[in-house]
């Protein structure tokens, strides 16, 4: 639906475009703005046109100069460039066009937050310091995450046991019998907290070459964990 505050903008070549010619006294009689896109600026079109803005090229890329791809090139510049230069007068942002365009992976990158995607509640993997090793390993397989939170009789975080920190202890031959949780974890592990954005959890994993992030809150108590194939999945990029 055209309005009157509207502007129209008439891409031709030869600007004598019947479609568009057609549509012509329909704009007249509504009162819109008409810019003119043409490769002739002494065209029928260019007569009708409050502006034009001039994307004739010398010839055409076809080697016949018939098919339109010199000229089709030079209007997704000018279009480009007109976008542009609204884009700077409204002072449009990159967070205007993520909330604009919430699906694409632009879009995700810079609204997507730890809070809407971490997994929570009953489904995060923890175990207490003094859990036994085997206890710990069954808590890792019952959630399917490859990793375990390691907490203190506070709930506070000191620790994670990971898929890797298993398959390196097994190297080593150990007793594992006698071991408990606090053994064999990492000890200070990368956190993060849900205010976040999903796409900083990801540059944090590329940057120490983890695949999980627990989410922490203001006590240092688990909440949630970032699993690396669940931001893939999405799509997601950290740049």
């Amino acid at each position: 639906m055209v309005r009157n505050d509207d502007t129209v903008i008439l891409i031709s070549k030869s600007g004598n475009t019947e479609e568009l010619l057609n549509l012509v006294p329909m704009f007249k009689r509504i009162g819109v703005s008409i810019i003119g896109m043409l490769g002739e600026s002494e065209s029928k079109l260019a007569r009708d046109c409050d502006l034009i803005l001039n994307v004739s090229v010398k010839e055409e890329a076809c080697p016949h100069d018939l098919a339109p791809t010199s000229s089709t090139t030079a209007s997704l510049v000018m279009g480009d460039a007109l976008a542009i230069a609204l884009l700077e007068m409204r002072g449009f942002t990159a967070e205007d066009f993520a909330f604009l365009h919430p699906g694409g992976s632009l879009g995700k990158r810079l609204s997507l937050k730890i809070s809407e995607i971490m997994i929570g509640g009953k489904d995060i993997p923890i175990v207490g310091d003094k859990t036994s090793l085997k206890d710990s390993i069954l808590e890792i397989t019952s959630k399917r995450l490859g990793v375990t939170c390691v907490v203190n009789n506070d709930g506070e975080l000191i620790g994670i046991i990971t898929d890797g920190d298993l398959r390196r202890l097994l190297e080593k031959s150990l007793d594992l019998r006698n071991l408990v949780a606090s053994d064999v974890m990492t000890k200070k592990p990368k956190t993060i907290t849900k205010e976040f954005l999903a796409s900083f959890a990801l540059q944090q994993m590329e940057q120490y070459n983890i695949t999980s992030l627990v989410v922490v809150d203001k006590e240092k108590k688990p909440e949630g964990i970032v699993h690396l194939h669940d931001l893939v999945k999405l799509g997601l990029q950290s740049r």
